[in-house]
């Protein structure tokens, strides 16, 4: 039966239906969910690797075996992953290998807004890119078939209108193809530089094939109409092309965004009076167009970053724009920030009091650098605290060492931060790391790593703990503290940036919105002790509001972590009956 689903949730259909064994991701937004409905079925092994480069050697060994396989991440994971891909595409693959790659226009939820065509050119390995949820639940069907074929990794590229809207979809049934066993072959799956300067003929070989193979394959169509303009496109500006221009012009669809058909292409340009090429972020088709002696119109007009809409299209391409409403400027500013009992509010508070200087990282905990408490002064990329902070030291010493910290979250520590550290242990900066222990991977939606104890579907996994392995990694110095406890917080902030050598402090509570944490009665606010001083609001803690120059609480948002009544000195913010 016809179903409507998520992009994301079709794309793991597909995996499901076209007999995928294994399954090993990274969680990014917007990719997460793939993997998260990939573990609903129990036909299928899933995991949540350490980060997304283990995800892909873990698929890549699945493939050699002879299942096929999968990792998913998001754009920035795929940087992370890179070496791999670029080397997995010199071996090929045994069985299929599929990779889910997606990008996040209008950076949503990401550092950056790169264009992750350029890692399927570069490293010469084909990409499918869908518009749809059906078209991610048939791409990904057909992408075993196509790896399995001209013998390569497929890279699947979602972004975060497909993976994060519903169309529909006609599931079928699982159909697993024979294994295929795996054969000792040195010269192929060996890369050491002798085996590989052989193998870069094949892979330039397999281009040419593919190339051919773009010019009538089912991933790429022409929908014919006015002849008065062409446009060429992909993804979601394909759906936003499709609602501007109907059956006033004629439209090239590339579902398959590397190799670039050229016959077809050039075809379609000779059959339009003006040529259109319509593509979020980098002109990757539109240079293209123009290698092959094009005159085009693209990104001339159309803008270099952020998200398109019809609205946009039809405005920058000179047709009428539907009449319509800005909600924009009638709504109040809502800037993102922590949640009320979040763990890492106390620790911020604390850093920000000491006046320290604070290099972080990525996850929620990046909250930390918006006003009020404006904790945080830099965040580049996953673990990038640890090893900026060693950097920063050895650059300046004593100048900052007594002053400055890295912060980074548990699940960003193992994905990235260990090797970080391990630089500071052996090469020995005067540095205080903060590990923000919330159990959990908070940012993309609670998802397990291996410092919680329990796997992907929440069974007991191997656990790792953090305070052995920093003395392990060379760490005389390692406190935790509960960061509900401002003054445990300050202390340890105090005693480790004043100690002479390397130190780190565990930063340990779970977060507030898992849901076997059990949380206190709401605070009240004694209104007669209340001075309207405002120091409660130096958290930033969206349960606590000013009204009529008196602090106000929020019982729906309040948990009663207490932190706030800390900072008042009028015992105006006070707990209820019951509290403990």
């Amino acid at each position: 039966m016809k179903e409507l689903m998520l992009g994301n949730k079709a794309f793991a259909r597909g995996l499901y239906e076209a007999g995928c064994s294994v399954v090993s991701s990274y969680p990014g937004t917007p990719s997460t969910e793939v993997t998260e409905e990939a573990a609903k079925y129990d036909e299928i092994y899933c995991e949540w690797a350490p980060n997304e480069k283990v995800a892909m050697e873990v698929a890549f060994g699945a493939s050699l075996a002879g299942k096929r396989s999968f990792c998913g991440m998001k754009h920035v994971g795929l940087n992370v992953a890179a070496d791999p891909l670029y080397t997995c595409s010199y071996t090929g693959v045994n069985a299929g290998m599929v990779i889910c790659v997606a990008d996040d226009a209008g950076m949503h939820s990401s550092q950056n807004e790169q264009d992750s065509r350029h890692h399927a050119i570069a490293s010469k390995v084909p990409m499918l890119e869908p518009s749809d949820s059906g078209e991610a639940y048939e791409f990904t069907k057909k992408a075993f078939e196509l790896s399995e074929e001209f013998d390569t990794p497929v890279i699947i590229k979602m972004c975060t209108r497909v993976a994060h809207s519903q169309s529909v979809v006609e599931p079928g049934e699982r159909v697993m193809p024979e294994p295929k066993p795996y054969v000792k072959n040195i010269a192929k799956y060996v890369m050491m530089p002798g085996n590989a300067i052989r193998r870069h003929p094949f892979v330039e070989e397999r281009t040419r094939k593919l190339i051919a193979y773009a010019e009538n394959c089912e991933f790429n169509r022409v929908e014919m109409g006015d002849t008065k303009i062409g446009v060429i496109t992909s993804s979601t500006s394909y759906q936003y092309v499709k609602e501007v221009f109907g059956e006033n012009a004629c439209i090239l669809k590339l579902g398959m965004v590397n190799p670039l058909p050229e016959k077809l292409i050039l075809d379609f340009a000779s059959k339009v009076e003006k040529l259109v090429i319509v593509e979020e972020l980098d002109p990757i088709i539109e240079n293209h167009c123009k290698q092959l002696g094009l005159t085009v119109t693209g990104k001339d007009v159309l803008p270099l970053e952020g998200e398109f809409s019809q609205n946009l299209i039809a405005e920058k391409l000179g047709v009428p724009v539907p009449a319509h409403k800005s909600l924009g400027e009638a709504l109040p500013g809502r800037p993102p920030v922590m949640c009320a009992g979040c763990p890492h509010r106390g620790l911020f508070y604390s850093l920000s009091k000491n006046k320290c200087t604070v290099l972080g990282d990525i996850g929620c905990y990046t909250l930390g650098a918006v006003a009020p408490l404006s904790a945080m002064e830099m965040t580049l990329c996953m673990g990038a605290s640890i090893s900026a902070i060693h950097g920063f030291n050895k650059a300046l010493g004593k100048e900052s060492e007594g002053k400055t910290v890295a912060v980074i979250g548990d699940s960003t520590f193992m994905h990235s931060g260990m090797t970080g550290l391990a630089n500071i242990a052996y090469n020995q900066s005067n540095s205080t790391v903060i590990i923000l222990d919330n159990s959990i991977t908070g940012m993309t939606g609670h998802q397990q790593n291996p410092t919680t104890g329990y796997n992907i579907k929440g069974d007991p996994a191997g656990k790792i703990d953090l305070e052995s392995l920093c003395r392990a990694m060379g760490f005389n110095r390692v406190v935790v503290v509960d960061p509900y406890d401002l003054d445990a917080c300050d202390k340890a902030i105090k005693e480790e940036l004043a100690a002479d050598e390397p130190s780190v402090i565990i930063s340990r509570r779970p977060c507030a919105l898992l849901k076997y944490v059990k949380h206190n009665p709401p605070l009240k606010v004694e209104e007669k002790n209340c001075v309207g001083c405002k120091s409660c609001m130096r958290l930033g803690c969206p349960a606590i509001s000013i009204k009529n120059k008196k602090a106000v609480i929020d019982d729906t948002l309040c948990v009663g972590c207490g932190v706030c009544q800390q900072l008042c000195k009028f015992d105006a913010l006070q707990s209820q009956e019951g509290m403990k």
